[in-house]
């Protein structure tokens, strides 16, 4: 092998492995907060049953007299959201804001009592979600979800490359060979259950991106497209429906969060009178008004209504269903109660139904107790992989230095696996351009003196 080849091999393979250095943390922290998230209901019912569960009666207070027992009981804080009773059995629920915080209030809807509260932002589910999602840090926590999302598709891509048989038995190809120990036994668990796991690992990580704020953002702006009739005539805010979501809780689908956030009409409750005046930011249509309406649009129990904001906001109601054919947007005026959009499943396209399926697969929701469990496993094949591919690069590396294991020779089509990590890293930007810049850095370090030693020594 020429030098120069040599030297674009041993590149490429430093590439790999400080590409799996910087991921696996990564996947490590997401595997565990998802299977927090993915069991979401169970561990509710377990930590916070004394808030959710109540005992059914024969008659319910409406929703504005549990919105009034609410403001009695916290006169400063902005009422934000309402969630109804998801069964008979259920609490309603509302999250204020008071002081910059917010909480999570629970009420009885059949006694009329606030049976306690929670920190919205600071209990076990929004902790694990905010990790999941941004790291707690917000935009920059976002971006490096993001990029180690996009380098563990690369990962996965580059390993099933390292992985092909190449003329090997089913043997640490198939299954690990138990029985032999050491750094063999590693290598075949970390490759076996790569293999297996890779198709579900692609499928996970390709959905998460969907949510990411860079990429993610940029697909949903080039694929959630809707009738330009379902807006004509429709006062528009200037702000997206999805700025109802945050990194703590989901209220509106991933398909319709690029779609405008209608404003109400001031003037609407007051058309015909001539001595009218802009009203209050009070809204004029009651909660219960909108609970009916939603109920009377066939919106399945599950929704939340997002009260509006300022003057112009709107009601929202959103049901962001278990089977993504239940999903539900409506917006209603919040003077005249006017619904102005509703968008449903039948609204979505191809993409947008295609998406919705799978974050809830990825969410476990789908099917129930027999999607939980397969997604368990999902994470479970991820902590192994990560675990043992650590191991394995301790194993192997330089001794007593940070550095890259011997490169290996039995690659003869390698460059192969680098044209298809270019690809990637054209798809996914943030992969590329640190791609590149990994690159520029990887140039100069090895014009240092130690590193032309070491890399001598993996020639």
């Amino acid at each position: 092998m020429s030098q120069p080849a040599r030297s674009f091999y041993n590149l490429a393979w430093r590439w790999h492995f400080y590409a799996g250095l910087f991921v696996i943390p990564f996947l490590i922290l997401l595997s565990l907060t998802g299977i927090i998230y993915l069991f979401k209901p169970q561990l509710d019912q377990l930590l916070y049953a004394e808030l959710l569960q109540v005992t059914p009666a024969e008659q319910a207070i409406s929703a504005d007299q549990q919105l009034a027992l609410v403001q009695q009981a916290y006169p400063e804080a902005a009422i934000r959201q309402y969630l109804p009773p998801l069964t008979e059995g259920r609490s309603a629920q509302f999250v204020v804001e008071q002081g910059g915080q917010g909480l999570s209030l629970f009420v009885d809807p059949y006694r009329g009592l606030l049976l306690g509260s929670q920190d919205a932002s600071y209990n076990l589910q929004a902790i694990a979600r905010q990790l999941h999602g941004d790291l707690m840090i917000g935009t920059l926590g976002d971006r490096l979800i993001e990029l180690a999302a996009g380098w563990g598709i690369v990962l996965v891509v580059s390993g099933l490359y390292l992985w092909w048989p190449r003329g090997r038995s089913g043997a640490g190809v198939l299954w690990p060979r138990l029985s032999a120990g050491g750094r063999l036994l590693w290598r075949d668990l970390h490759a076996v259950t790569g293999f297996w796991g890779s198709l579900l690992l692609l499928f996970m990580l390709l959905t998460g991106m969907t949510w990411t704020g860079f990429w993610g953002a940029q697909f949903a702006g080039a694929w959630n497209h809707f009738p330009a009739a379902m807006w004509d005539e429709v006062p528009q805010s200037g702000t997206l429906t999805g700025s109802l979501n945050n990194s703590s809780r989901q209220t509106v689908a991933w398909a319709v969060e690029t779609t405008p956030l209608p404003a109400s009409d001031p003037h609407a409750a007051h058309k015909g009178h001539a001595t009218s005046t802009v009203p209050s930011a009070a809204p004029q249509v009651s909660l219960q008004q909108v609970v009916d309406t939603a109920r009377a649009r066939g919106v399945q129990r599950g929704y939340s209504i997002t009260l509006p904001k300022g003057e112009t906001g709107v009601y929202s109601v959103a049901l962001f269903a278990d089977d993504p054919r239940n999903d539900a947007t409506l917006h209603l005026d919040q003077y005249s109660g006017a619904v102005l959009a509703d968008v449903r499943w039948q609204d979505y396209g191809p993409v947008a139904r295609t998406v919705e399926t799978g974050v809830k697969l990825h969410e476990g929701k789908l099917f129930g107790l027999a999607n939980q469990l397969l997604m368990l496993l999902v994470c479970l094949l991820i902590l192994l992989s990560a675990v043992s591919g650590l191991i394995m690069w301790w194993q192997r590396r330089p001794a007593g230095k940070f550095g890259v294991p011997p490169l290996r020779h039995d690659l003869p089509r390698w460059k192969t696996a680098i044209v298809i990590i270019g690809l990637l890293g054209a798809v996914f930007p943030l992969v590329g351009a640190s791609l590149l810049l990994i690159w520029a850095l990887d140039g100069l370090l090895s014009r240092l003196p130690w590193q032309r030693l070491a890399n001598a020594g993996m020639e």
